[in-house]
């Protein structure tokens, strides 16, 4: 009995719901996912807030768009570079330093900002503050799940790692928002940048410096010999998947623009971020729920149920014209963000060989961003052009392709027909 209850499994083997949460809290520490929250959100804060200060320091909503956009692909550039640092010379270095550097960059963006600087100037402030993300969020999931599978913690585990770390996202990208909103209604937005300059110095050097983070480098470098020996070529798996995401941040990228075209259509422009916030929380409900699914449901035919969902589910989006209606529709489509992006986390971490796993977490997390930073102004120009239902279509477009390629795709020679691939050890593996 005592047992059971510390895998958190009932009598007939069976691990509670619950208790999966309490099983990866144990491996990773109490701490760790707050710091590593708290670490995250300055992206999100940034991400939005760009917007909002260089257009509040300029006066034009154009600049800030260029301006936000540039900030965006920096991180996407840069963010495979990061993981790559993060995998050869382990995450305590790389994340210490780009946190430390990524707070002094925000911080001179923000002078810059204030100070109205040109807008060359401050797209370059903007890609440097972009490009020194130290990627804490797929760096997170980089690190706990090689702790689970080194404890000899099974797929359901590394499900609820990601399901977690999934929701955290979620919850920083509604929070964040939130904070820059407020601070903006205090006095300016600059405000909100200044401390997320401040967390990111503080919690990100705290995520670097967590003793989980020399556990994992030690596992890697005991698997160094072979990690060396499949860095020439990734699985075809990782790609498909890869495109997946992009095609996911198509559409979140084109449901945003929509979502801001509608409410201004409305006369209600400061509903936006509500809209936003309603549709987080609804994807961070159903992704911590994410951990409860059976086994036996493989991860493919989960990727495929998703994208289905996806592409049903983002057609009322075009059609609905009343605050009302948007708000049910969008809360409903929030159901749908967590499941894909934790799925395409997962099948990441599946298909990614071993020695390179922060590699391919930023790398998909870049893929995400990517699509959904260039969907932005593509979107928002056909808004312009043909109303907000012209960027709701993009976005069910893409959720249409995405299951196409989901539907093609066959699970790798490392993933088995059931999608249940070896249980990696780590070096330590108990």
């Amino acid at each position: 009995m005592a047992a059971a209850e510390q895998t958190g499994r009932d009598a007939s083997g069976v691990r509670r719901f619950p208790d999966t949460y309490r099983e990866v809290i144990g491996h990773t520490g109490a701490l760790l996912p707050v710091i590593s929250f708290l670490g995250r959100l300055p992206v999100a804060m940034i991400q939005f807030g760009s917007v909002l200060l260089v257009t509040e320091t300029s006066g034009s909503l154009a600049t800030g768009g260029v301006v936000a956009c540039a900030l965006a692909l920096g991180q996407v550039t840069m963010g495979p570079f990061v993981g790559r640092l993060a995998d050869r010379c382990g995450q305590r270095p790389v994340v210490l330093g780009f946190s430390l550097l990524n707070a002094v960059a925000i911080a001179v963006y923000t002078l810059g900002a204030v100070l109205r600087l040109p807008t060359p100037a401050l797209v370059v402030l903007a890609v440097l503050a972009g490009a020194s993300i130290p990627g804490i969020g797929p760096l997170a999931r980089a690190r706990a799940v090689p702790l689970v599978r080194g404890a000899g913690g099974d797929d359901r585990l590394v499900n609820t790692v990601l399901s977690l770390e999934s929701t955290m996202d979620e919850l920083s990208f509604v929070l964040g928002p939130a904070l820059v909103g407020l601070a903006a209604v205090a006095g300016h937005p600059a405000y909100a940048f200044g401390a997320a300059a401040l967390l990111v110095a503080v919690c990100g050097s705290g995520f670097a410096l967590h003793p989980t983070g020399r556990t994992v480098r030690a596992a890697r470098a005991a698997q160094g010999a072979r990690a060396r020996g499949v860095r020439r070529r990734l699985p075809r798996e990782v790609i498909v998947v890869r495109v997946g995401l992009v095609l996911l941040g198509v559409l979140l990228g084109a449901c945003g623009a929509g979502v801001t075209a509608r409410t201004e259509e409305l006369g209600q422009p400061g509903q936006a971020g509500l809209v936003y916030a309603a549709m987080g929380v609804m994807s961070a409900v159903v992704g911590l729920s994410m951990a409860a699914l059976p086994e036996r449901f493989g991860l493919h035919a989960r990727w495929r149920v998703a994208t289905a969902a996806a592409a049903l589910l983002s057609l009322p989006l075009v059609w609905a014209d009343g605050m009302t209606g948007l708000y049910v529709v969008v809360t409903v489509f929030g159901a749908v963000y967590a499941p894909n992006l934790i799925t395409g986390f997962a099948l990441t971490e599946r298909s990614c060989p071993t020695g390179r796993l922060a590699e391919g977490m930023t790398f998909a997390a870049s893929a995400f961003v990517g699509g959904q930073a260039v969907t932005l102004a593509v979107a928002g120009r056909l808004a312009e052009s043909y109303g907000p239902g012209a960027a709701f279509a993009l976005g069910s477009a893409a959720a249409a392709v995405a299951f196409l390629v989901a539907l093609a795709a066959r699970p790798g020679a490392d993933g088995g027909a059931n999608d249940a691939p070896p249980v990696r050890q780590g070096a330590a593996g108990r």
